[in-house]
């Protein structure tokens, strides 16, 4: 009986490992075709510099479009089509004018608009300024200390949060809300600190919105680069009474018509099973967009790349989905819901690469235990390739809508320490960019929804 079980245990150990092995080898193979084979680095490059800036609405987001549904169309899909969205029209304008005005000095110095905010009058807006360090600061000071005043929001990151994103979201609220809650108490209009952990001459823009507050309370919001923060809270100190000049002429146009792209690869065991793996397609203005997102447009197509280099067929369904207006609407992501829901799709996993395309360091996973537990048990298959970090947290703003019975969501996590160098400034750019770094990154990704595609999820 004991050499009965001792040789059932044997056989089942030497399975594992079997399995184990044919695993690892599978995950060198796919990451050897993404290394050395891939054609994300020249997808991104068209994107970046023969298309550029891809703002929701824009001229570029149509092109967009057009390039990325002709190179999925090349991939051999089942099935390439786009999913009409209606999304925001913002156009910035002429580029923004800003100065200091000490005594009878003036310092300019970059900003640049926050997205939806409304233009300054035509000879723009000159005031004092009030410097303050959060929404609740600014409540505390109330109407007699703001009116008639620009508030100056000067909140930095926190550089001792390691995880850059936890500082930008830490900072947030102020670039979103501090035009609307500023207006309240009478300000004339709002100038942001940059939400970038590095001191440089760049203004990042980003979504800011007015919520409830009527149309006739609009104020301007710009963000001035950390440099220019950083000038401006000293020369305050010395002189409390300077006054802030500043112009910008964007306009909020009527919605229109945009699209996401989708291509489907057809389960050849369980199609009524999706996997989705995707980016979103638009970015801001400022410059290409290369980080933000166009990186995770092209990962999440090399991932078919890769497949169809192996010849390897998912047995679940397989869609790459390049979602419209993250960044200003998350309407890609809600209508990609909406036409799931009328059709009672049953999505497993939503795969979102939207953190730059620096080098992979893990996953965030939004689960249940037992499916966080299940994908935490391939951690030793990935270890070779220095990813680690298997983590409970937001796996991205696209999927955030996708509901289904059962379904895991992930994020691809990489390196985040110069991602906001770079985030909705004028220097997101394609130089910016490593190519071997971008493709290690769709080679992980290939390799979760590999595994997760033969090995299931926990219903």
């Amino acid at each position: 009986m004991r050499e009965t079980t001792f040789l059932a245990l044997l056989l089942f150990k030497g399975s594992v490992i079997f399995a184990q092995t044919n695993e690892e080898q599978a995950i060198k193979k796919i990451y050897n075709s993404a290394l050395t084979n891939s054609k994300c680095y020249s997808w991104l490059d068209h994107l970046s510099n023969k298309i550029g800036s891809r703002l929701s609405g824009s001229v570029g987001a149509e092109k967009a479009v057009v390039y990325t549904k002709t190179e999925m169309e090349k991939l051999g899909f089942d099935r390439v089509y786009l999913q009409e969205v209606m999304v925001p029209k913002w156009v910035r304008g002429e580029k923004e004018t800003a100065y200091i005005l000490d005594n009878k000095t003036k310092i300019t110095v970059p900003i640049c608009a926050l997205g939806g905010s409304i233009a300054t009058p035509k000879k723009g807006v000159t005031a004092e300024v009030i410097e303050v360090n959060s929404l609740k600061e600014l409540a505390e000071l109330g109407k007699d200390k703001i009116k008639g005043k620009i508030v100056f929001f000067n909140r930095a990151m926190d550089a001792a949060q390691i995880e850059a994103f936890h500082a930008y979201s830490g900072a947030g609220d102020q670039r979103y809300a501090g035009a609307a809650e500023a207006s309240k108490f009478g300000a004339v209009g709002t100038i942001v600190r940059s939400l970038n952990l590095r001191l440089d001459d760049f203004p990042h823009t980003g979504a800011q919105g007015y919520g409830d507050i009527p149309e006739s309370q609009y104020i301007p919001a710009a963000a001035i680069s950390t440099n220019g923060a950083e000038l401006l809270s000293k020369t305050l100190k010395s002189n409390p009474k300077l006054k802030f000049y500043f112009k910008q002429s964007c306009v909020q146009m009527d919605d229109v018509l945009s699209y996401n792209v989708i291509g489907e690869i057809k389960g050849s065991e369980s199609p009524e099973n999706i996997m989705v793996v995707g980016g979103h397609l638009d970015s801001w203005d400022l410059a290409d967009g290369s980080h933000d997102d166009g990186a995770g447009v092209v990962q999440s197509m090399e991932v078919v790349n890769i497949f169809n280099n192996l010849g390897y067929k998912p047995k679940n369904t397989l869609r790459v989905v390049l979602w419209m207006n993250e960044e200003n609407g998350l309407r890609g992501g809600k209508k990609y819901e909406e036409i799931s829901l009328l059709n009672k799709e049953n999505h497993i996993l939503a795969f979102e690469s939207d953190s730059g395309g620096f080098t992979p360091r893990g996953f965030s996973i939004e689960g249940d235990a037992a499916n966080f537990d299940k994908i935490v048990s391939y951690k030793k298959l990935f270890e070779p390739y220095l990813i680690h970090s298997f983590v409970v947290g937001h796996a991205g703003s696209d999927i955030g809508p996708l509901t289904s019975k059962k379904i895991i969501k992930m994020g691809l996590k990489p390196d985040s320490q110069r991602y906001f160098d770079h985030h909705h400034a004028g220097n997101d750019t394609f130089d910016a960019v490593n190519k071997r770094e971008l493709e290690l990154g769709a080679g992980t990704m290939a390799s979760m929804i590999y595994l997760v595609d033969k090995y299931g999820i926990v219903n």
